[in-house]
């Protein structure tokens, strides 16, 4: 997510009242709130939010610019000193535009009075507790974002973004064997029209009012868990993988925490930056890859394992990594060796972060230990023997040995 610049010093930001509005609009907000629009000079909000008030005279409405978050800090510039409302669905703060203001202009700027939010509603509906269910907003993201979430028993509140996301949805999970996951679409709710559509994924055809909050039983097979070490044939790759036990081990090290943003230099398959997100909803990853086929191949694996807002770079280390995010974690799994790579990861590297990096060649392994001795850090030989038959019988057979050199500054 791209920052947003606060306002500058001494430009006096107005103050925005952010009020929660519900489905039957001006009926459903207390009399403070009520007070507190009619007393605005001006209200601003979407569309179909604004049509729920009634007119007031003398007052400016204005609906959000497009796009928001580069058209916002001008915006709200030109509205004047106020009193100014903002009018957001249920909780603002719940994948809404609260969070975007207090980015902006600081919480000491932005007073929130929530409603009752459509995640609250469905829970309600369905009689889930909040601890026994997972929320994805699908609203403005990629649907593929529901595809971490699942796993087998497991319940989603998927906010959908129109009428046809059910329908994709449903498609995603048929597609990653979840058809027999029970869907439930609840369409306008808290109002008059509420209503209710059930089936099953594979089998889903009932047709979606454009308000609605998708509710999932997952039902399917896990491709595997959330602990590194996904099976190396979940992939789809050409051979140039990082492989299961070793990237267990990688990202062991590079310890993935919420927020944090990882390059994965020659990154082959994806896998490592695939693996990583899937630790938090809130992890990055950017892919450096410069084989073009390969690069598409990321992609298709980001998107199947429901992280599709994986990055993927096409280009060499190091000219490639010029203007990146800056990283938190860093590995090279490919291209150590390069004049100038292991000098710019290191360069990048800020106090805090996490270096891996993986060779199998002879001239890989003495950079390797060159680094060990000037830097320190953690330098490891790892060799992976797997069961296979020789003859009628079962015998070992080892894979390449990969020197790892690992650094957290």
């Amino acid at each position: 997510m791209a920052a947003i610049s606060r306002s500058p010093a001494g430009s006096h930001p107005p103050r925005i009242v952010v009020i929660g509005i519900g489905g039957e609009g001006w009926t459903d907000l207390s009399g403070r709130s009520r007070r507190q629009i009619e007393q605005a000079a001006v209200v601003i909000g979407g569309r179909r939010h604004l049509g729920l008030l009634p007119a007031i005279a003398g007052q400016r409405r204005e609906p959000w610019p497009s796009p928001l978050r580069s058209a916002l800090p001008a915006f709200l510039a030109g509205l004047g000193p106020g009193p100014i409302v903002a009018l957001a669905s249920g909780d603002p703060f719940l994948s809404g535009i609260a969070t975007t203001l207090v980015d902006l202009l600081g919480s000491d700027r932005v007073v929130v009075e929530p409603a009752v939010s459509s995640v609250t509603l469905a829970r309600a509906r369905m009689g889930w507790s909040a601890e026994s269910c997972a929320v994805v907003s699908l609203v403005g993201r990629d649907p593929q974002l529901v595809l971490r979430e699942a796993a087998p028993a497991r319940r989603i509140l998927a906010l959908s973004a129109d009428a046809s996301t059910p329908a994709t949805v449903a498609e995603l999970l048929a597609a990653a064997g979840y058809g027999a996951s029970e869907l439930t679409v609840l369409g306008d709710l808290g109002t008059a029209t509420e209503s209710r559509v059930e089936g099953t994924a594979a089998a889903w055809s009932g047709e979606s009012p454009r308000l609605n909050i998708i509710a999932i039983a997952c039902s399917g097979t896990a491709t595997g868990g959330w602990v590194a070490g996904l099976p190396d044939d979940a992939f789809e790759h050409d051979g140039q993988l990082t492989k299961r036990d070793l990237r267990a081990s990688a990202l062991a090290r590079l310890a993935p925490i919420p927020g944090a943003h990882l390059w994965d230099v020659g990154a082959g398959a994806g896998s490592v930056g695939i693996e990583w997100m899937r630790a938090h909803p809130t992890c990055t990853a950017t892919a450096i890859e410069a084989d073009p086929q390969r690069a598409e191949r990321i992609s298709r694996n980001a998107a199947r394992f429901g992280v599709p807002g994986l990055q993927v770079v096409r280009g060499r280390a190091p000219e490639a990594l010029a203007g990146l995010p800056a990283p938190d974690a860093i590995f090279v799994g490919g291209g150590a060796t390069r004049a100038g790579v292991a000098d710019a990861c290191l360069t990048a590297l800020r106090p805090g972060g996490r270096l891996v990096v993986h060779g199998v060649t002879l001239e890989t392994e003495q950079l390797l230990a060159t680094l060990y001795r000037e830097y320190g850090g953690e330098l490891t030989r790892l060799s992976v023997e797997t069961a296979a038959p020789i003859g009628s019988f079962t015998g070992w057979t080892p894979a390449r040995a990969v020197t790892q050199w690992a650094l957290s500054r």
